[in-house]
Order: C-alpha cells, then sequence, then structure tokens
C-alpha cells in the first residue's frame, strides 16, 4: 500500500510539473505594443479631462454673483 501512495504521490507531482512548465512557456503577458497603447490611451483620457475642468471652471468663475 505504502508503493501505491508514493506513485500516487510521484505521479501527481510529475502532473503539477508539467502544469508549471507549461504555464512558465506560455506567452500570456502583455506585449510591449499592448502597453504602448494603453499608456497612450491614459494620456489621451487625462488630456479630454483637463480640457473639460478647463472649460467647467472658466464658465463657473464666469457667473457673475451680484
Amino acid at each position: 500500500m505504502r508503493h501505491l501512495t508514493r506513485f500516487f504521490h510521484r505521479l501527481a507531482s510529475a502532473e503539477h510539473r508539467a502544469t508549471l512548465r507549461q504555464k512558465i512557456r506560455r506567452d500570456d503577458g502583455y506585449t510591449t505594443e499592448t502597453i504602448v497603447v494603453t499608456a497612450l490611451l491614459a494620456l489621451l483620457a487625462i488630456g479630454a479631462l483637463s480640457v473639460i475642468t478647463a472649460k467647467v471652471l472658466g464658465r463657473a468663475n464666469g457667473i457673475d454673483l451680484g
């Protein structure tokens, strides 16, 4: 019985190692192009927010409260 337990333990360990090797080999990470595009979109969003903020503040400062 002890030999059977060792066999299953080694089998499970071998499957685990194979799974880890496969995960390491896969290229699921972001590519440089994806990172650059995301950064550019973030910059555009910040620019749009700054323009909108400037226009809203300009209108708010133009209100005459008497």
